[in-house]
């Protein structure tokens, strides 16, 4: 290599650290917008193909039509959220005014189980200390309103960006990958795969989760078992703890008015049925939708939501997925060179989507 051609590869290759090293700063600033960036590239990729039909075949107003989209999208997904805190905030704010209740209804579980099996599990300042520790909790989930409705914001502020300049974002995407256009492709399909089985399937088993806890309300004589079993499937979309923040209180006020049997039933039909049938929903549903193996699910699961929160249930499985398209792409790309551009997603112009 001459003198010339080394001082144009050690240019490059500065101006590209240079890049990743901005990139980096960016990211690590706006890591708590994170889950609404995400949250905005997947609602356009669902609406992008009924977008583009309606303003270029229907010639529909840009920016109305994608301020509609918007109205549509917070209606289902602000709807449920506020019904369930709206029904639910008088129930918790009457349990976290009265401690002496609560600890009362502790003291009295340790006292049972002290009596039928020789254990002592609290004692009453411990009773008192988590009594504490848990109305004190309760309203922290409650309150913690700011980073949520930032990254809403952020998300319909993105979503709005995307529909109105989509067509401009992904050709330029398509110049600025280095892939030759069947690997473009192949990315933008499996992108799209995934974030539609991921997105559709988290709602279906939310649903299906609330179901099979209504049914166990209902079965262990749970006031208002219709009420808790929507509110259930609402937090059923936060993952590991959504469903115990209800059930886990239900179990608790059971034992509190004497229905012990009840409440051991219930715990038991919790932690089995209603804590295992969403892992067993989601595993069929993402084999079903988009032909996901159920190891790139559960790996995918476990790492999106360490990276990215609540958005690392649609974006875990598609990083998972992207890594072992990568490899294959890697062996591609370099075992036969091609250097043309496709546009980012599908084959097509997006007037014709």
């Amino acid at each position: 290599m001459n003198r010339s051609g080394f001082n144009e590869r050690l240019r490059q290759i500065l101006i590209l650290m240079l890049i990743l090293l901005i990139a980096a700063l960016l990211i690590s600033q706006l890591t708590v917008f994170i889950p609404g960036l995400l949250g905005g590239i997947t609602l356009y990729i669902l609406s992008r193909t009924l977008f583009f039909r309606l303003i270029y075949k229907k010639k529909w107003k840009k920016g109305w039509t994608a301020l509609l989209f918007i109205v549509g999208y917070i209606a289902i997904i602000a709807l449920p959220v506020y019904l369930s805190i709206s029904l639910v905030s008088p129930k918790i704010r009457s349990i976290t005014e009265n401690q002496d209740q609560i600890v009362a209804g502790i003291k009295s579980i340790s006292e049972k189980v002290q009596e039928k099996a020789g254990i002592v599990i609290l004692s009453g300042s411990s009773a008192k200390t988590i009594a504490e520790k848990v109305t004190a909790f309760i309203p922290m989930i409650l309150n913690n309103t700011l980073v949520v409705i930032s990254n809403l914001i952020m998300m319909f502020f993105l979503f709005y960006f995307l529909l109105a300049n989509g067509s401009g974002v992904e050709k330029y995407l398509s110049k600025i990958i280095p892939l030759k256009p069947a690997n473009i492709n192949t990315l933008a399909g499996e992108t799209k795969m995934m974030i539609r089985a991921n997105a559709l399937g988290i709602p279906i088993i939310s649903i299906i989760q609330g179901l099979f806890a209504t049914l166990g309300y209902w079965i262990f004589g749970v006031e208002d078992w219709g009420l808790w079993g929507f509110v259930t499937g609402v937090f059923a979309f936060f993952p590991l703890v959504g469903t115990m923040i209800v059930w886990v209180p239900l179990i608790f006020y059971l034992f509190l008015h004497g229905n012990t049997w009840p409440a051991v039933g219930l715990a038991i039909y919790s932690v089995v049925v209603t804590g295992n049938v969403d892992y067993i929903a989601r595993l069929k549903l993402m084999k079903y939708m988009g032909d996901v193996h159920p190891l790139v699910t559960v790996l995918g699961v476990i790492v999106g939501l360490n990276l990215f929160g609540f958005m690392g249930l649609i974006f875990g499985p598609l990083l998972v997925s992207y890594f072992i398209i990568m490899v294959k792409i890697y062996i591609n790309e370099f075992s036969n060179a091609d250097t043309d551009t496709a546009p980012i997603i599908g084959t097509s112009d997006a007037k014709n989507t």
